[in-house]
């Protein structure tokens, strides 16, 4: 768990995090891309209170009133054909979910070869065994050992790192990997990678839900970063103009919360039969309660609205910042969400000391961020709750400018020494 800006967290209101002896920080982490609705919300710490009161702090599988208003309006603000919901805990619980689906529909469908899930390098899916398998990055499988053969990763079309970016690219790996497009279970893919919230063409994902269809495969959008108006859209995956068949939320559900869910088809959802898909605290009522709470903040707020506002903003101020350092290649994301690319510019490799430094002297500043992500550790994540002020994104840009300035001037100076 080490490895964060030594900050002791003691509370936390709305974008900001304060410690136990005054100091205070405009937060650019959401703890890690939690609280959309803000910290704190008295809307949703009344909500926990009145379950609390109730003296009910679990139901098991049981049905209880919370869960069923979540469940509700899951299912109203979701659009056709995602109108059957599973409550879960983790992200990395509700992608193993989305796996089983795949592969059971994928049986049912083409027999017992039918069973390869294909997901994108780089990408991240969670901490479990087959979360580990579906993500992209192969360091954090080196401790599985013998790799299940029915997972495999292609290049993800980001156009850097993977300049092709036509889909016609991604049928060329496929088919590089031996792999036929006849024994596809499913498709999954983070609506935008969390190491570089970096999305995929429109094209692309247009012709990926034709082949798809195609060839009976399921489309799984891991929405676990990118849901509840992270990006700028209620869903991230309306960036795209394609419906996925199965969606993993998580992180922003509940702004608070331990609390994860996956939405599909219902013919899909319903393939498995009652009692085979438990979770012991799969719809804890204290949870589902925030969860609610937090979305109808979302919505009361116009927080969705605002991600999209102070998120052109942000963008803007961050272009400003890159101009003016080779070592920034790309900024990625939309709405409230950036990633910030960091390279040593003679070699190409991810400058992971530049950008540990930038996040430690943003912090210093007052910005707090967690630690740098995605490709070798290269990438300034910036991710602020959804209630962030147009005034507070110039403030924490300006203080993040002269940490990016700083930092570029201590490496420079030591390369030089």
């Amino acid at each position: 768990m080490r490895g964060q800006p030594p900050v002791l967290w003691d509370s936390a209101e709305g974008f900001l995090v304060r410690d136990a002896w005054g100091n205070q920080w405009i937060d650019w982490s959401s703890g890690v891309l939690i609280t959309n609705a803000g910290h704190g919300d008295r809307r949703i710490i009344d909500a926990v209170r009145g379950v609390l009161d109730q003296k009910l702090l679990t139901s098991y599988c049981f049905p209880n009133v919370a869960r069923l208003a979540l469940v509700e309006k899951l299912r109203d603000l979701l659009p056709e054909p995602l109108k059957k919901i599973f409550l879960l805990t983790t992200g990395s619980e509700t992608v193993e979910c989305a796996i089983k689906l795949c592969r059971t529909h994928g049986a049912r469908v083409g027999g017992s070869e039918k069973n390869v899930v294909v997901s994108f390098s780089n990408s991240f899916h969670g901490r479990t065994l087959g979360s580990q398998q579906a993500g992209g990055i192969p360091a954090l499988k080196d401790w599985i050992g013998h790799l299940d053969p029915g997972f495999v990763q292609v290049p993800f079309p980001d156009g850097y790192r993977c300049p092709d970016d036509s889909f016609e690219f991604f049928e060329r790996a496929l088919a590089e990997s031996g792999i036929s497009p006849r024994n596809v279970a499913g498709v999954m893919l983070e609506t935008y990678q969390g190491g570089d919230a970096c999305f995929a063409p429109i094209e692309y994902m247009r012709k990926l839900r034709q082949w798809c269809n195609a060839q009976e495969a399921l489309l799984v959008c891991d929405e676990v970063q990118a849901g509840f108006g992270r990006t700028g859209t209620l869903w991230g995956f309306e960036h795209y103009g394609v419906l996925p068949d199965l969606t993993c939320f998580g992180k922003g559900i509940s702004s608070s919360l331990p609390l994860a869910a996956v939405a599909g088809r219902p013919e899909i959802m319903d393939m498995h039969p009652a009692g085979s898909m438990t979770s012991t605290h799969s719809g804890n009522p204290v949870c589902c309660a925030a969860a609610l709470a937090s979305i109808e903040t979302i919505l009361q707020d116009g927080l969705v609205e605002n991600a999209r506002i102070a998120g052109d903003l942000l963008h803007a101020r961050l272009a400003e910042v890159a101009a003016k350092h080779e070592q920034i290649v790309r900024v990625f994301g939309k709405g409230l969400v950036a990633g910030v690319v960091l390279v040593d510019p003679a070699s190409g490799a991810p400058a992971a000391d530049i950008a540990f430094q930038i996040v430690l002297r943003s912090m210093q500043k007052g910005v707090l961020m967690f630690s740098p992500v995605g490709f070798g550790g290269g990438t300034v994540k910036i991710a602020p709750p959804l209630c962030i002020s147009e005034e507070a994104v110039d403030e924490s840009v300006a203080a993040f400018a002269e940490a990016v300035d700083e930092a570029m001037a201590t490496v420079a100076a030591g390369s030089t020494a």
